[in-house]
């Protein structure tokens, strides 16, 4: 009997068995990654917002911020996952995601907390979209688990718009 000769782990490919087709696997990669890099995206601009802000809202915004931050990155590590466990690999430098992501940064020197507050917002209503594409992506090929997560991260993405909208209702910020 032959051998089979033995595969070098540290150049296999990543391809985990996971009983979607290729379309399928192709398909559920691309949404999801995508999700990702505008997640990361997301993630960091409110880091930054949350680093900058001033004025005399500064406490409350600041921790708002904090908050959602820690929201948004705990959406990564299961993302990413799920790309791994359709059997596709993921995002894989700040690089990659800044070629896959569809979110805008924020370079700018100064952003009124107003500003900061109103395009965190408008970004997590545009999340909120994304996801809903991806969802369908999911449902199109029966990927029920990650359909799942991203229902729950559609009412977070939501309930982040919300707050960042009644945080700049009346008055001046």
């Amino acid at each position: 009997m032959a051998k089979t000769p033995k595969r070098d782990p540290r150049t296999a490919p990543l391809a985990t068995p996971a009983g979607y087709s290729d379309n399928a696997q192709r398909d559920l990669a691309a949404a999801l990654n995508l999700a990702l890099a505008d997640v990361f995206a997301l993630y960091l601009k409110t880091k930054n917002f949350h680093w900058h802000m001033s004025g005399p809202h500064f406490r409350d915004y600041h921790l708002m911020l904090d908050e959602q931050s820690d929201q948004i990155f705990a959406m990564t590590d299961p993302l990413a996952e799920r790309v791994r466990k359709v059997g596709a690999t993921t995002l894989r430098s700040i690089g990659h995601i800044s070629r896959t992501q569809r979110l805008s940064d924020n370079d700018a020197e100064f952003v009124t907390p107003k500003d900061m507050l109103a395009e965190l917002r408008q970004d997590n209503t545009v999340l909120t979209d994304h996801f809903r594409a991806a969802h369908e992506v999911c449902e199109e090929h029966g990927d029920v688990a990650s359909a799942s997560l991203i229902e729950n991260w559609i009412d977070e993405t939501e309930r982040r718009a919300w707050f960042l909208f009644e945080a700049t209702r009346g008055g001046e910020s």
